[in-house]
C-alpha cells in the first residue's frame, strides 16, 4: 500500500510538472508568434487627407483591403467649415485651389518612407482635382520609383483630372490610375484593389 501511494504521488507530481512545462512552452511560442507578427511590416501605405471624415472612412477600408499602414495627411492648420465653403471666393480652400503653386503646410511625421513600395493616396475632390495639400505631401517625401494610386470621394466629379495632372507633374513616380470610391463597400474596394 505504501509503495502504491508513493507511486501515485510521484505520478501526480510528474504529470503536474509536464503540464506546467507544456503551458510555459505554449506561452513562449505564442509570444514569439506575436513578436514575429509585429516585426512583419506592410510595404503598402494608405495615406489620406480628409477634411470632413468622408475620405477617412474610405481610407480605413482601403487599408483593410490592402493590409496597408494607415496614415493621415494632417494640415498644420485644420480646415474649418468656413475654410471649406467653395461658394465663397475668399475662403481658404477657394484661394488654395485658385493658386496651383499653393502648398498648405502639413505635419511632417511620416517615418521611413523608404520601406513602402505602394502608396495609396486618398482625398476629397476639390474643383475637379486633388486639393493642393496633396502636392505638399508628395513633395515632402521622396516617392521616386514607387507606385502611387489615388482614390477619392466626391460630390459628383471624377478623379480623371487628378490622375492626369499628377502623372504629368511628378514623372518620377510610377502612377496607376486611381478611382473615385463614393459609396464603395469593403467588398467593392477589395475587388478594385485586386485589379491593380
Amino acid at each position: 500500500m505504501i509503495i502504491t501511494k508513493a507511486m501515485r504521488t510521484l505520478s501526480f507530481m510528474i504529470a503536474a510538472m509536464v503540464t506546467m512545462t507544456l503551458v510555459a512552452a505554449c506561452g513562449q511560442t505564442g509570444k514569439k508568434s506575436k513578436e514575429n507578427t509585429e516585426t512583419i511590416e506592410s510595404k503598402t501605405l494608405v495615406a489620406y487627407f480628409s477634411a470632413t471624415g468622408t475620405t477617412e472612412a474610405v481610407a480605413k477600408d482601403v487599408a483593410q483591403a490592402t493590409g496597408g499602414t494607415l496614415y493621415e495627411i494632417k494640415p498644420e492648420v485644420k480646415y474649418t467649415a468656413e475654410d471649406l465653403d467653395w461658394t465663397v471666393k475668399t475662403s481658404r480652400s477657394s484661394v488654395e485651389m485658385q493658386d496651383k503653386s499653393s502648398r498648405p503646410a502639413i505635419v511632417k511625421d511620416l517615418e521611413d518612407v523608404s520601406k513602402y513600395e505602394t502608396i495609396y493616396v486618398g482625398f476629397p475632390v476639390w474643383w475637379y482635382t486633388a486639393p493642393t495639400i496633396i502636392n505638399t505631401f508628395l513633395e515632402a517625401y521622396d516617392f521616386s520609383g514607387k507606385t502611387v494610386i489615388f482614390f477619392a470621394t466626391s460630390g459628383g466629379s471624377t478623379i480623371d483630372k487628378a490622375n492626369e495632372e499628377f502623372k504629368a507633374a511628378y514623372p518620377k513616380i510610377n502612377w496607376k490610375a486611381g478611382q473615385t470610391l463614393n459609396g464603395a463597400t469593403l467588398e467593392d474596394i477589395k475587388a478594385w484593389v485586386a485589379t491593380l
